[in-house]
Formats: structure tokens, sequence, C-alpha cells
């Protein structure tokens, strides 16, 4: 099983900046099978260019659970699941942060579909998640949001999975060939 997350934030950087929409997709392998997306009040203030970027300002996340109020929750949902985002590091470090931040070591097996895209979808200009979904005729609804770009996450992961499998077969029945 994994889980296709993706999150906004308030920033770049995990000691300052606090995550304020999560978006959650558990995933069987062929089809999502539970998710979870909410806001969430960062309890600071969104700065400026992230308001920009995202559309996600302090008034809509004011209402907003915390993340304390969510983090059973998400990890309910990531328990014994690979941890699957486009460019992994980053939305992984933040979820850590702000667990640590709760007293709490989260750790979980993950994969990036950037890697993985550059593997197995070789001569891309960008492995962005934006251009490679455009190259991949995979619609972004709600882009730099967390909800629309785990969609897309998840379109481009079956897509990955699909072209994982076929490499599979392939070297399965060359090693078949060579007994």
């Amino acid at each position: 099983m994994y889980t296709i997350i993706d999150i906004e934030t308030t920033g770049i950087t995990t000691k300052s900046g606090k995550i304020t929409e999560i978006a959650i997709f558990v995933h069987n392998g062929q089809e999502i099978v539970n998710s979870f997306l909410t806001l969430i009040n960062p309890e600071c203030h969104i700065p400026y260019f992230i308001t920009k970027l995202t559309g996600i300002d302090d008034e809509m996340v004011k209402d907003a659970p915390r993340f304390y109020e969510i983090a059973k929750k998400v990890i309910e949902l990531t328990a014994g699941n690979i941890f699957v985002a486009h460019n992994a590091s980053f939305d992984y470090r933040f979820i850590q942060e702000e667990f640590s931040r709760l007293g709490y070591d989260f750790k979980r097996k993950t994969m990036c579909t950037v890697k993985l895209g550059r593997k197995y979808l070789p001569g891309h200009a960008s492995y962005s998640l934006g251009k490679l979904c455009s190259d991949l005729d995979i619609t972004i609804d709600g882009r730099h949001r967390a909800a629309g770009d785990a969609l897309a996450t998840v379109k481009l992961f079956e897509i990955l999975l699909e072209k994982h499998e076929q490499a599979s077969r392939i070297t399965r029945n060359a090693q078949t060939r060579l007994f």
C-alpha cells in the first residue's frame, strides 16, 4: 500500500515553515482506496508570496484544525504504507518536523516520483510536477494546492507503476531465456 501525499506550507524551510494544507490518498497499487484532505492552521502568518502561489491565506486557515488535531489521522493513514510524493524529501521532512514538535518520531519508507520519473520516463527537459504532467497530458486541477497536486501525483504514480511492471516483465523474460 502507498500513501500519496502533498502539502502546502508557509515557506521552504522546515525549521521556520509550517504546513497549511495536506492531502493524503491511500493507494493499493491499482486505485485510491481512502483519502484525507484538510487545510491546517499553521499558528503563524502566511507570507504574501505563499498566498499568491497557493491562494491560501490567514483567513482561510483561521478556523482550520492545527496539526496536532490531525496528527493521529496522518499516522493511521500512513502506518505500514510507503510515503509517496513528488520531491518526497520536501513533504516528508515537513511532516517529520511537525511530528517532532509534538515529540513523536515519524518514520516511513519513502518513494519519490521525481526520481522514479527520471528512471522510467527518461528524456524530459524537466521533472517538475507541472512540466512532467503537461508532457504526459495529466491535468492538474488546482495547481499548488495539496489535493490538486496530490491527485496529479497519483496519476503520475500509476504511470510509473506500469512502467516499473513492464520493466520487471522484460527482466523476468530475459532471465527465463537465459536458463
